[in-house]
């Protein structure tokens, strides 16, 4: 055998012991007449001691070795003298009697170390080393148990795990398909599945009452830090439910989460709906770990003074930054420069502080009466001590959403949102719809097989846009973790809503036919919901991006830095599928 122990494993209880260890060389120092080597595997590093005075040969060919060398000892567990509390095995070293080199390496562009001197792009493009780093593998270990865990609840709750198609027909709405030609039939294409929506569907049809799946889904989308070209979801769906056993099955599953992973009871999860997170947020997936709720002051500041911005504005909004009149004017300003970058487009920002004496002193005070004033303040229920920033504009949505981002930031510099402090809320009554300028027509918010609230139905002849979704989103510090809805079970409903966003019934047929199909033959009433399994394990991990729990990630450019993906296929393929390629001018 290659080992008998590996190098996570001895203890004080080993010593005396003849082991045979293999791994990495993370290190050496040569100190005197002896040679100390850090032996790392994935289960953790253990110290080598190389004695001159016991073998010269032995200890010159350790100081020969270099890192990330691959090789395998032998030796006696030996009690160290000087410990090392930082690492598990730092109580013990081997003292070793033979070496063998399995590969020599070379050295490697960045150090393998938790606080690598490597840049993302270096990093990304040797990914294989970069697993080799102790914080990223256990980032990998997470995942894996994470996975174990939600197989085992889903299984006890009934589910069965079913795999679905990679190669799907190409659907509306959405994000962009990735297509795959087909050889065998020139001209036509595949796509890969966005989610396993209708296919879900089919195996309610089917009969399957509870599925899931842990499933690999493909959106040809823009990036950013929780999104990846190809990603993993939770996927999953029930029959014969209603939105309150969905809620009640899958919260249980995100308590034995958090309980069985990190050792941690979260409360029963509040629900709040769309509009209130809106209203009081600015956004559907609001971070509820600090208060610091919208305050509307339409009727306190607009017509009340000369400030013409807030007279005229649509929407006029406050928040409530506890003990934060301290601000100086250089902070005031970087958070005005902050509002007016253009992702979040401000016009500018307005504060007030109220002073130890109660008083309220504000950028505006030349165009607003003391009253006016204190009035803000009590809106604002603000103490003395208090800073209140207050966004305006002429659209409402837009508005909330500066603010939302204005709220974020305030929350991040008071360290109201650390990532060991976890809230967790369901959003429900969701829109059915939305308008797109792009397309000018409504589209679906979620996806063209939602129901709409039964009580909503009726709305859906004479005022579609206000009609509410049965759909539902888990949310955890403020990032949507998972969303579904119950969905249409009934053919000419199904008929109704595609009629609804636009689809001609010979469209409807085209692309959707088999669904609709399927549904004359007894479909059950069915829901279900999907997480996205890299935002829930980044979350649990406390970072920043999924990239960094997904073993080979592209980068913000949709790229494999690593295998040079996506590049160009030889002409003889291209001829074989039949395709022309045609790149855009430079």
């Amino acid at each position: 055998m290659y080992r008998t122990k590996t190098c996570g494993e001895l203890r004080l209880a080993n010593v005396g012991e003849i082991v045979t260890l293999s791994g990495w060389v993370q290190r050496t120092r040569k100190m005197g007449g002896m040679t100390f080597v850090d032996l790392r595997d994935r289960y953790g590093i253990t110290q080598l001691v190389f004695d001159e005075s016991n073998n010269a040969e032995l200890c010159e060919s350790a100081n020969r070795m270099g890192r990330e060398w691959v090789i395998q000892v032998k030796g006696k567990v030996s009690e160290r003298q000087s410990k090392n509390a930082n690492l598990p095995t730092g109580d013990i070293e081997i003292i070793v009697q033979e070496l063998n080199v399995l590969n020599e390496a070379q050295t490697p562009p960045f150090t393998i170390e938790e606080q690598s001197d490597g840049g993302d792009d270096l990093r990304m493009k040797y990914r294989y080393l970069d697993l080799r780093r102790p914080n990223v593998r256990r980032n990998l270990e997470l995942r894996h148990k994470f996975a174990f865990e939600v197989r085992r609840y889903l299984d006890e709750q009934g589910f069965m795990e079913i795999e679905t198609p990679v190669l799907v027909n190409s659907t509306p709405e959405g994000a962009r398909d990735f297509v795959v030609p087909s050889r065998m039939n020139p001209g036509q294409f595949y796509a890969l599945p966005q989610s396993p929506q209708t296919l879900k569907q089919l195996l309610m049809v089917a009969g399957m009452d509870r599925y899931f799946q842990i499933v690999k889904c493909f959106r040809d989308e823009d990036l950013r830090a929780d999104r990846q070209p190809e990603f993993t979801q939770i996927d999953c769906e029930m029959s014969f439910v209603e939105q309150e056993d969905i809620l009640q099955v899958f919260e249980g599953m995100s308590r034995h989460l958090f309980k069985s992973l990190l050792g941690i009871d979260i409360p029963t999860l509040p629900r709040m709906t769309w509009a209130d997170a809106m209203k009081y947020y600015g956004s559907d997936k609001p971070d509820t770990r600090f208060d610091m709720k919208f305050v509307e002051l339409m009727d306190v500041l607009k017509g009340t003074g000369e400030f013409s911005v807030f007279n005229e504005a649509e929407y006029i909004g406050g928040i409530c930054c506890e003990g934060q009149a301290v601000y100086t004017r250089k902070q005031l300003d970087q958070l005005t420069d902050f509002v007016r970058r253009p992702q979040i487009g401000a016009k500018g920002l307005v504060y007030a502080r109220v002073g130890e004496d109660g008083v309220v002193k504000s950028s505006v005070d030349k165009f607003y009466s003391p009253e006016v004033l204190e009035r803000l303040k009590q809106a604002m229920n603000a103490k003395p001590g208090d800073l209140i920033l207050i966004i305006s504009g002429p659209d409402t949505l837009k508005a909330r959403k500066q603010l939302c981002e204005l709220r974020l930031e305030m929350g991040s510099r008071m360290g109201l949102r650390p990532k060991d402090k976890f809230s967790c809320l369901w959003v429900i009554d969701f829109p059915m719809y939305e308008w797109s300028d792009e397309e000018q027509r409504l589209m679906a918010m979620h996806h063209p097989f939602t129901s709409p609230k039964p009580e909503d139905i009726p709305l859906l002849d004479t005022d579609p846009a206000s009609v509410r979704a049965n759909a539902y989103d888990m949310v955890i510090n403020g990032v949507e973790v998972g969303g579904g809805s119950i969905r249409i079970h009934d053919a000419k409903l199904q008929e109704k809503i595609f009629e609804i966003l636009g689809f001609t019934p010979e469209q409807a047929q085209q692309k959707f036919g088999f669904l609709m199909n399927a549904f004359k033959y007894g479909a059950p009433p069915h829901g279900g919901l999907a997480y996205g399994l890299d935002r829930f394990v980044s979350l649990f991990a406390g970072l920043d991006s999924i990239r960094d729990c997904i073993a080979f990630p592209k980068n913000n450019s949709g790229r494999d830095v690593m295998l040079d993906a996506p590049g160009v296929i030889d002409q003889s393929q291209l001829d074989e599928l039949h395709l022309n390629v045609s790149l855009p001018a430079e």
